[in-house]
């Protein structure tokens, strides 16, 4: 997500200086041209909307968006890229099913959530809502995504936990636990007021487009926080996608012929970050590889998503 300059101020939910993210942010007016929904992600919110007809759902989707973007004016939510199921696309996608299937008490989180999608996906296949975490800067948005996929907390008993997560008083950074100090404590999800009673906890987190919105050490320092939320039990796992390159280092990225600044990471630098540095060495199997991502907008376009770093981090 790319959230503009203006907002920046506005989402710290504390009376302190919200953390910087490292991109250039200004989006012009909403253009419906770039809505290009492909037949797989129309099929999942004609499942969970009940609307049948493509035009009617078209104009849902465009009502929706229209009140998101005066509320956090997203790149995300400019170019329709919330419309696309990503979460069930990643290669440990079905290692997060299992979790939800065979796991007593798993804990599912996505931090970015924005609407809540990624967590409906692995809802609809088969993890307990009622174990799932969304957690943004802004509450706005989660709301706003009952009103998207017609549920509401009745139907849809997921949880949400709003704040800036570089906030200590809402995710700190702890060390890993291990097999050893690993307890089981007993989580009221439904009081959370913040990350930091999950340490240990969590079964699997969820970040996709989160990391390259930070500079290197802003990165680390998120994986770090994200690492003392997992659990110790083997098989437990952090997945996502976000901006990649070949070599690691500053990069410059284009949306819409907006030139957006960020830091990327290759495959060998994100590797070596999680193994070694964020855990010690040998506590995980990292795996990650560079994608070139589908062209988005209307179609026949030529703009195309940059290069993603598919990616995940699995406790051994």
């Amino acid at each position: 997500m790319y959230p503009s300059v203006d907002k920046k101020h506005e989402m710290s939910r504390t009376d302190k200086e919200p953390a910087k993210i490292e991109v250039q942010r200004s989006f012009p007016p909403l253009d419906e041209s770039h809505y290009n929904v492909r037949p797989q992600d129309a099929a999942f919110y004609k499942k969970l909307t009940g609307i049948e007809d493509d035009v009617a759902l078209k104009q849902h989707i465009l009502d929706v968006q229209a009140k998101a973007y005066k509320v956090a004016p997203y790149g995300c939510i400019y170019l329709f890229s919330f419309t696309r199921c990503i979460l069930m696309g990643l290669p440990a996608y079905q290692q997060v099913v299992r979790i939800g299937r065979e796991c007593e008490n798993p804990i599912f989180l996505d931090i970015g959530c924005c609407f809540g999608n990624s967590i409906r996906e692995i809802v609809v296949d088969g993890f307990p809502a009622a174990q799932a975490i969304g957690s943004d800067l802004l509450p706005e948005l989660w709301n706003l995504g009952h009103e998207l996929f017609k549920s509401s907390p009745e139907t849809f008993p997921a949880h949400f936990v709003g704040g800036d997560a570089f906030d200590p008083e809402m995710l700190a950074v702890a060390p890993p636990v291990s097999a050893q100090t690993a307890g089981v404590p007993s989580l009221d999800l439904n009081n959370l007021i913040s990350l930091n009673p999950l340490r240990g906890c969590v079964s699997a987190i969820h970040a996709t487009s989160f990391f390259h919105l930070f500079k290197e050490d802003k990165q680390l320092h998120m994986a770090r926080a994200l690492a003392g939320l997992l659990s110790a039990e083997s098989g437990s796992v952090i997945l996502g996608v976000h901006i990649g390159a070949p070599e690691k280092g500053p990069v410059k990225q284009v949306f819409n012929n907006i030139e957006v600044d960020m830091f990327a990471h290759n495959p060998e630098s994100w590797i070596s970050m999680w193994d070694g540095e964020v855990f010690e060495k040998g506590m995980v199997k990292v795996e990650a590889e560079l994608k070139e991502a589908e062209s988005f907008g209307p179609p026949g376009g030529n703009e195309r998503f940059p290069v993603g770093l598919v990616w995940s981090v699995t406790r051994l």
